[in-house]
C-alpha cells in the first residue's frame, strides 16, 4: 500500500480526487496500478490523454518540469500494465534514473489529489520520493544512477530468495554517464531477470554531445516482424551467458527475437539489445514488455520518444519546456511568467563581456546550457565554449587541461552536480595548482526542486584544498566583480557560487561602487550608525539581502548593526575579524549553505588560529536536517536563515551579552546598548 497523498508521511492512497481533476474520464479512476489494469487498450489511448492534460495544466499554475513527463507517458503506463511494481513482498522494482519524468508514474500510483499542490511541501514532489510513497524506491535527482541501484537491488533480492522483476529507467543522454556505464558493466554479469529501459528522445535538457548522441541519432525505429530467424542467429550467438543458439533461441518470444538488434553497442556489455521500438505506441510496448518480462538474463529495451509529445510548443521547444516557470496558452501563443533578472542571466551577459575582454576565457557547462546561461553565450562564442553533456567528471578533467594549456576555463555547473566531480578537483586541479574557474548556479536552497538539488555543501568540500578561493556573489555588480577576480586569479582553483533567485532590483551599492574583489578581504555595505555597531554581521553571498531586511526592524528597535558582504568564505577575512572581535563586537556570519564546515565555520577556525576571543564569533547556516520541497523563501525560514531568523539571532547575542554583564532590565529595549555604546 502506498504512503498518503495527502501528508506524505504514513497511511494509505486517499481516494478523494480533486475536483480540478475529475473531468479527466480515465484518470479520475486510477488510484493504484491495480485500476490501471482493468482498462482496455482504447481505455490506455484516453488515460495517456488525460495524465498530458492534467500535468501540463497544472505545470501551466505552478511550474515544474513538463516535457520530460509528456515524453514518457506511454512508456509508464505499459510498465505499470505489465508489471506488478509495488512495495508487497513480491511487487517488482522500478527505478528511475535524475526522476524529473515521475509525474506519470505518481498519477498511476495513487498521488492525484497531491498534484494541486505540486513541488510544495504538502504536495507532490518534483522529484521520486520515499517519504512520499514506497512505490518510490530511491530519492533521485542526479543523473546515472539508476543502473547500478537496479544492479543492487536485484543482487539483494536474488541472495534474499525474492522473485521479483527490476525494471532501471534511463534518458539516452543519461546512459553516457560514467556510473551508468559502470552500472551496465556489471549489469551484463547478472544471471537473472533484469530490463533496462532507455528513454531515447535525442535530448537530456538541451540535445544532448558527444559520440554516443550521434550513434543514437543514427538508429531508428526497426520492425517488429520479418527476417526472424536471421536476425535472432545473427545477434543470439554472440550474446554472452547462452551456450548454444538452440537453448538462447528457446528462451525469446517471436516478437522479442525480432525485434532484437543486431550490433547494438550495448550488447558488448552483455546485454540482449531489443528495439528500437516506438515509445509512444502502447500496444507495441505492452506486447514487448510482455515478451522481455520473463527472459532470465539482462536485457536493454531501446525506446524512441519525443520530448513534449502531445503539445507542439512542448515538441518544438523541448529545452524551453523542459522545466518552464507557470506559463499561459492562448491558441498558438504560449507564454511564461517571467519574474524579474535572475543570478543565471547576469552570469551569462557577465560572461559575454568577460569573453570581449579575454580571449583566453573559454566557458564550459555539462548538459545545462540553458540552466546555467551558457546557452547564451554558446551563440556569442561557439567556438570558445562547450557543452560536455552529463559528465560532470569529465568536464572538470577537461578543465584541468585547458588550464594545463594555457586557457582560462569556467566550468558552469548546479551547485549540487558540482560535488560529483570532487575528485577531479582534488587529484586534477588543486593538486596539480591549476586556475580552473567553477561557477556554481543553484547554491543554497532551490525552492521546488527541494533537497535532490540543493546546493549546501560546495563549500565544505571545496575550502579543503590548498590555494584555493571561495567567493560569492551577493548581486549583480559583485558576479561580475567576482568572475573578473577570478579571471585574474592564477595561484589555484577558484568557486563562485550564486541561488537560483534573482538579482536584487534595487542593489545596496551601485556598479560603479562596488570595489574589485580582493583576496580574503569583505566589503563592509551598511556602516553602524554611530561609531560602534551592537553587532557586525558578515552575511556571505545574497545572504547580505536578507541582512539587510533584518536590521529594519533592529534599528527600529534601538539597534544599531553594520553589515559586511564577507565574499570569501576562503580565505576569510582575519583582519576584519580581528579588528571587529579585538574592539568587542559580537559579530554574526550569516550563510545559505550548511553550517558544518561552511563560511562561519572557516571564519570560527580562523579566529581560533588567531588567538580572537571565540566566543564573540556566533554562526547562522542551514541546519543539519534535510528541508524539502518549497518555495525558497519558505525554506530559508525553515531553517531560520531568514531576515526574520537574522533578527531572532541578533536579539539572542545581545540577550546573552546583557544577561551576562546583569544589565537586562525586563524591557524590549537592548539594555546591551548602553554597555556597546555608552
Amino acid at each position: 500500500m502506498a504512503k498518503p497523498s495527502n501528508n506524505a508521511q504514513n497511511g494509505s492512497p486517499q481516494t478523494d480526487v480533486s475536483e480540478q481533476f475529475s473531468h479527466l474520464k480515465q484518470l479520475s479512476k486510477i488510484q493504484g496500478p491495480a485500476d490501471l489494469k482493468k482498462l482496455d487498450i482504447d481505455q490506455l489511448t484516453e488515460l495517456a490523454a488525460d495524465i498530458r492534460a492534467a500535468i501540463c495544466d497544472q505545470v501551466a499554475q505552478t511550474g515544474g518540469h513538463l516535457a520530460p513527463n509528456l515524453g514518457v507517458v506511454e512508456l509508464t503506463i505499459a510498465l505499470h500494465y505489465v508489471f506488478d511494481f509495488g512495495p508487497q513482498v513480491d511487487g517488482d522494482r522500478l527505478l528511475f534514473d535524475v526522476g524529473h519524468q515521475c509525474y506519470p508514474h505518481k498519477l498511476l500510483t495513487g498521488r492525484l489529489n497531491m498534484l494541486p499542490k505540486l513541488r510544495t511541501r504538502v504536495g507532490m514532489a518534483g522529484f521520486p520520493e520515499p517519504k512520499e510513497s514506497d512505490y518510490d524506491l530511491f530519492s533521485v535527482g542526479h543523473a546515472g544512477t539508476a543502473i547500478s541501484t537496479a544492479v543492487g537491488m536485484a543482487r539483494g533480492d536474488q541472495l534474499m530468495g525474492q522473485d521479483r522483476k527490476t525494471v532501471a529507467l534511463i534518458g539516452d543522454a543519461s546512459i553516457v554517464n560514467g556510473v551508468a556505464m559502470e552500472g551496465l558493466n556489471n549489469a551484463g554479469t547478472l544471471k537473472r531477470q533484469f530490463l533496462v529501459v532507455l528513454n531515447d528522445n535525442g535530448m537530456s535538457i538541451a540535445k544532448p554531445q558527444g559520440a554516443m548522441a550521434h550513434y543514437f541519432d543514427r538508429v531508428r525505429v526497426s520492425p517488429l516482424y520479418g527476417e526472424i530467424k536471421k536476425r535472432a542467429h545473427d545477434v543470439l550467438k554472440r550474446v554472452p551467458g547462452g551456450h548454444t543458439l538452440e537453448e538462447l533461441y528457446a528462451r525469446c518470444g517471436e516478437m522479442m527475437k525480432a525485434a532484437i538488434m543486431t550490433g547494438h553497442m550495448f550488447e558488448q556489455f552483455g546485454l540482449l539489445c531489443v528495439g528500437p521500438v516506438d515509445g509512444h505506441d502502447l500496444k507495441t510496448l505492452i506486447a514487448m514488455m510482455e515478451e522481455v518480462r520473463d527472459f532470465d538474463g539482462p536485457v536493454l529495451l531501446h525506446c524512441k520518444t519525443i520530448k513534449g509529445k502531445g503539445y507542439d510548443f512542448a515538441e518544438g521547444d523541448a529545452t524551453t519546456f523542459h522545466s518552464p516557470k507557470p506559463f499561459t496558452v492562448e491558441g498558438c501563443r504560449v507564454e511564461i511568467k517571467s519574474s524579474g533578472r535572475s543570478f543565471t542571466t547576469a552570469y551569462a551577459d557577465a560572461m559575454i563581456d568577460l569573453m570581449k575582454r579575454d580571449d583566453k576565457v573559454f566557458a564550459i557547462t555539462a548538459a545545462m546550457p540553458d540552466g546555467t546561461g551558457v546557452s547564451k553565450v554558446m551563440s556569442e562564442f561557439p567556438k570558445r565554449s562547450l557543452d560536455t553533456g552529463i559528465c560532470e567528471s569529465h568536464a572538470m578533467d577537461m578543465a584541468a587541461g585547458m588550464a594545463k594549456s594555457g586557457i582560462k576555463p569556467f566550468f558552469a555547473v548546479y551547485s549540487t552536480f558540482s560535488q560529483r566531480a570532487l575528485d577531479q578537483v582534488f587529484q586534477e586541479v588543486a593538486l596539480q595548482g591549476l586556475p580552473v574557474r567553477v561557477c556554481m548556479d543553484r547554491a543554497g536552497f532551490v525552492g521546488g526542486d527541494g533537497a535532490v538539488h540543493h546546493g549546501y555543501l560546495d563549500v565544505s568540500m571545496f575550502r579543503l584544498f590548498p590555494d584555493a578561493a571561495l567567493i560569492a556573489a551577493s548581486d549583480e555588480a559583485n558576479l561580475r566583480a567576482g568572475l573578473q577576480f577570478m579571471a585574474d586569479y592564477n595561484d589555484g582553483a577558484s568557486f563562485i557560487r550564486y541561488p537560483r533567485d534573482n538579482v536584487a532590483s534595487q542593489p545596496v551599492q551601485a556598479d560603479e561602487d562596488v570595489p574589485p574583489y580582493v583576496l580574503g578581504k569583505a566589503n563592509l555595505v551598511r556602516p553602524a550608525r554611530g561609531d560602534k555597531p551592537d553587532v557586525a554581521i558578515l552575511a556571505y553571498g545574497v545572504m547580505v539581502y536578507e541582512a539587510l531586511d533584518a536590521i529594519v526592524a533592529l534599528e527600529q528597535q534601538g539597534y544599531d548593526i553594520a553589515v559586511y558582504d564577507a565574499r570569501f568564505a576562503k580565505p576569510v577575512d582575519i583582519e576584519l575579524l580581528t579588528e571587529l572581535i579585538g574592539a568587542d563586537i559580537p559579530v554574526l556570519t550569516v550563510e545559505d549553505h550548511l553550517l558544518a564546515g561552511g563560511f562561519g565555520s572557516a571564519a570560527l577556525e580562523a579566529a581560533h588560529d588567531a588567538g580572537l576571543a571565540v566566543g564573540k564569533l556566533h554562526r547562522l547556516g542551514m541546519p543539519m536536517k534535510w528541508i524539502y520541497q518549497d518555495s525558497r523563501p519558505n525554506q530559508l525560514a525553515e531553517a531560520g536563515i531568514d531576515s526574520a531568523g537574522i533578527a531572532r539571532k541578533v536579539r539572542m547575542i545581545m540577550d546573552a551579552d546583557a544577561q551576562r554583564d546583569g544589565s537586562v532590565d525586563g524591557t524590549d529595549k537592548p539594555a546591551a546598548k548602553t554597555r556597546v555604546l555608552g
